[in-house]
């Protein structure tokens, strides 16, 4: 553990002893997830059975969330601890150390991991170092953000709920069905959206949402950063414009946090167009729910594809 890690422990402890002790008990079932789209697809099984806060904000990037006290109080008071997996929120888990709580250790019937049984893409298929940045050695870990993988997502939380409110199953398992039925109502529309753009070449910022383009079709061209997290070299950013203008790349995504301005001016060189699109729900304000998120992405899509 790194001193900073050690520190942050160490800080913590008298703050959850104090906050601990007088905590009230509660009827609800109190998860904490690591992201806000992880608390959304929750609290649409939960409904009024659960009480759902999440680590990271919508407006923060998840990979370098900051572990402070506050997050270690927020775990150490949880029935249930609802984490993305792939290891995008790995952080959480010096949260899990610094918070003591048995109840979400790794194992325990209060932990789940959202990404089992998800189908993930881009799987490194050569060993992974540090020097190819922030590339995942399990895979591509940003799957909440396909509609398509809800399904399964609010599955892995329903059995995690059921596991501590057995007699509750039924409740969690009709919310599911009504959320996923709402999905399915949208999904037509959004595909029929994005169809007459299907193979379209999309520059990315960060491969955030290669999810996403698989299930509507768009094709990965490329990304701004020369590797993932890694800031793009002068002569990365030559050979992207020059590969745009080759493919006809008429688009740039970035996520709200990503450098815009620099996005702006690769796309100009390129004769693209720049949009911010959602990467969480809650990054944008019209992106405050799980199913408002997707329809943002598709409708500034199919805007900017025209």
């Amino acid at each position: 553990m790194t001193l900073v890690k050690l520190r942050v422990l160490v800080l913590a402890a008298a703050a959850i002893a104090a906050g601990a002790a007088g905590a009230p008990a509660a009827d609800k079932i109190r998860v904490v997830t690591t992201t806000t789209d992880l608390k959304a697809l929750t609290e649409a099984v939960g409904g009024n059975l659960v009480e759902v806060d999440a680590l990271a904000r919508g407006n923060q990037n998840p990979h370098d969330l900051e572990v402070r006290p506050s997050l270690m109080m927020k775990v150490r008071r949880a029935d249930l601890l609802v984490m993305n997996g792939l290891e995008l929120d790995q952080w959480a888990e010096v949260v899990v150390q610094g918070a003591n709580n048995s109840k979400v250790t790794p194992g325990a019937p209060g932990r789940v991991d959202a990404s089992q049984g998800i189908s993930v893409l881009e799987v490194p298929t050569a060993r992974v170092d540090r020097s190819m940045g922030d590339v995942h050695p399990v895979g591509n870990p940003h799957y909440t953000i396909d509609p398509g993988l809800a399904p399964t997502i609010t599955a892995n939380i329903l059995e995690g709920l059921a596991r501590l409110a057995p007699a509750s199953r039924p409740a969690f398992e009709q919310n599911r069905r009504e959320f996923v039925a709402r999905l399915d109502q949208q999904m037509p529309a959004w595909t029929a959206a994005l169809e007459p753009f299907r193979g379209a070449k999309v520059v990315q910022y960060h491969p955030i949402f290669v999810y996403f383009f698989t299930r509507f079709g768009l094709v990965k061209a490329g990304s701004i950063e020369d590797r993932p997290g890694i800031p793009p070299t002068p002569d990365h950013l030559v050979r992207l414009i020059a590969e745009m203008k080759q493919t006809g790349a008429k688009l740039v995504v970035v996520e709200p946090w990503n450098d815009v301005k620099l996005a702006d001016r690769v796309a100009q060189e390129a004769g693209a167009k720049v949009r911010v699109l959602a990467p969480s729900v809650g990054a944008l304000k019209e992106a405050d729910t799980y199913i408002g998120m997707i329809d943002y992405n598709v409708r500034t899509l199919a805007a900017a594809l025209r």
